[in-house]
């Protein structure tokens, strides 16, 4: 026999469905039946998947988590399925307010690897070579694949990569552990690969405006619109664990999953098509007012990033990326502005493309101070083709400083295209910041190495960013590599382009260091403010894009 349709709830006001109430005379016990629309009730894990349908991807993207209590308002009519093993939809009209509840949340049972190293694919010899050299050392390891090959509309997408693991499956607890002993004995900064063993469950409880209970879904709930018009969603929960941490009501394009998290807690996730995601995330990533070529660089290169990060982040979330900093500052459609929706509808589906056809990652950072880096410089591995150093400037480069001579660069007036922007910022492209003894003592402990009385930056890159930082103390020396773990140890230093000195009082006592440096990111790819300052002189989005991907082109993906 063929299975029974779904059941189906029509709600025409907030307080019109409620279960628990006698049914009214002239209304029918039981509620009507219909032919469930096509397509099926997507779980949590297929949200991790990019959906292809009509060419253009539609990406899920988590607004937040870790809520006990949601409430959303629909902008059009709006239907949603209730998940569990009966499908159940409940139909609503427009401005209808809703609340989804947690209860009985139970979290995921989670496992943790420690992860030593990444690597691209095609570098099997850095892979063994890493493995040799962990192994060397006493450690167990293994090599994981992370990311995906897949294709959009005949172009090749491939952001696959080594993963090298210590052999050990330990919990998220043993494993901050073991990184702390590793950091004691290496000097090396690990992060954590995790792995969900046992999946969170939860029951949500959908409630209408007056507080009653509708509906009652396992794991998720799924909203869509009729016409497309989106959500009100109020409350979104944004800058966590930074200086402007709030929460704002905010509106959204596409369709709205409310699913359980690995906390057993509430997560809300849009999914929406690629272009209305970059309408709402290229305002957060540069100057809405800047020039619209910029504009336009900096759209081709979020859409990359976007394609770029696929299946490689949030692997136990119910989601493919964050709006957070973490991934790409979304705002949905509260964010957008004319201006940067202009630049996106004007590269649709354009994405920049090395000379041997593949996707450019195409990163970027704030403020390169006058030179872009190496990414081998800043994250290891072996060279990028397409990211490669080189001077930002706008005229001739004869006879001045270079960065291999840091004090005098750091001091000269350069017609560096991001000094030139008329949105640059001089503390962002020349800044001092100083720690004191008792400062560095404190950032310093986990390293083992007692109270500090020496620090020295070391291999530089070809912009004169570190990638070593030395930490002679009481009780030893150690090293911290990477640029970014140099950074972080200080409380995310502006860059690792910079000079490292000792202050001394009067009676050449030590009482700190001063950073005198230059730029404001990691400076791979393209610098942000230094596009702006290209495109007010006169060059185009796939010139800028040219230069700072070393000759890439743009070209459609879709």
């Amino acid at each position: 026999m063929p299975s029974p349709g779904p059941e189906v709830l029509r709600a025409e006001s907030a307080s019109s469905v409620q279960p628990d109430a006698p049914a009214p005379a002239n209304k029918p016990a039981a509620p009507v039946l219909e032919a469930p629309p096509p397509g099926e009730l997507p779980s949590p894990d297929s949200l991790k998947r990019l959906d292809f349908r009509g060419g253009e991807p539609q990406v899920p993207i988590g607004l937040m988590q870790g809520r006990r209590e949601v409430r959303f308002s629909p902008k059009g009519r709006m239907r949603l399925r209730f998940g569990g093993e009966a499908e159940r939809i409940l139909e609503a009209p427009a401005g209808s307010m809703w609340t989804v509840r947690v209860t009985d949340g139970t979290a995921a049972e989670l496992s943790a690897r420690i992860q030593l190293e990444e690597l691209p694919f095609a570098d099997k010899e850095g892979l063994a070579e890493v493995q040799a050299r962990w192994q060397a050392r006493g450690v167990a390891v293994r090599a994981h694949v992370l990311g995906v090959l897949y294709g959009i509309a005949g172009k090749v997408i491939d952001n696959r990569r080594y993963l090298l693991l210590v052999d050990e499956e330990l919990t998220p607890k043993q494993a901050t552990e073991r990184q702390a002993e590793l950091l004691r004995q290496f000097g090396v900064r690990t992060t954590l690969f995790e792995e969900v063993r046992t999946p969170s469950r939860a029951i949500l409880e959908l409630r209408d405006e007056a507080g009653n209970v509708v509906g009652l879904a396992q794991d998720n709930l799924n909203a869509e619109t009729l016409d497309g018009a989106g959500f009100d969603v109020r409350q979104v929960e944004h800058d966590v664990g930074y200086d402007n941490h709030g929460f704002e009501d905010r509106s959204f394009r596409g369709t709205l999953q409310l699913s359980v998290d690995r906390h057993g807690t509430l997560a809300v996730v849009n999914v929406v098509k690629l272009e209305e995601l970059l309408k709402g995330l290229v305002p957060s990533e540069i100057y809405a007012r800047a020039h619209p070529e910029a504009l336009k660089a900096q759209a081709v290169t979020a859409r990359g990033e976007v394609l770029a990060k696929v299946g490689i982040k949030h692997l136990a979330d119910p989601y493919l990326l964050c709006s957070e900093q973490h991934c790409a500052v979304y705002r949905g459609r509260t964010g957008e502005a004319a201006s940067t929706s202009a630049a996106v509808e004007a590269t649709r589906g354009e994405g920049l493309f090395s000379s041997d056809g593949k996707l450019v990652d195409s990163v970027y950072s704030a403020m390169c101070g006058g030179h872009t880096e190496d990414n081998d410089v800043v994250w290891g591995g072996p060279p990028n083709p397409s990211l490669r150093g080189r001077p930002d400037l706008i005229g001739p480069a004869e006879g001045l400083p270079t960065p291999g001579a840091l004090a005098e660069y750091l001091q000269a007036e350069l017609p560096a295209a991001c000094r030139l922007s008329t949105f640059a910022r001089a503390g962002k492209y020349r800044w001092e910041k100083r720690f004191t003894v008792e400062q560095v003592n404190a950032l310093t402990t986990h390293l083992g190495v007692g109270p500090v009385h020496a620090l020295s930056l070391g291999e530089r890159g070809v912009s004169g960013r570190a990638r070593t930082l030395t930490v002679a103390g009481e009780r030893g020396v150690t090293q911290v590599r990477g640029e970014l773990n140099i950074r972080r140890l200080f409380g995310m230093l502006n860059s690792s382009m910079a000079l490292l000195e000792e202050e001394r009082d009067a009676e050449g006592h030590l009482n700190g260091w001063r950073f005198r440096g230059g730029g404001w990111g990691h400076g791979v790819g393209m610098c942000q403010t230094g596009a702006i300052g290209r495109a007010e002189a006169g060059q185009r989005y796939q010139d800028i894009l040219r230069f700072y991907f070393n000759g890439a082109e743009v070209a459609p993906i879709y």
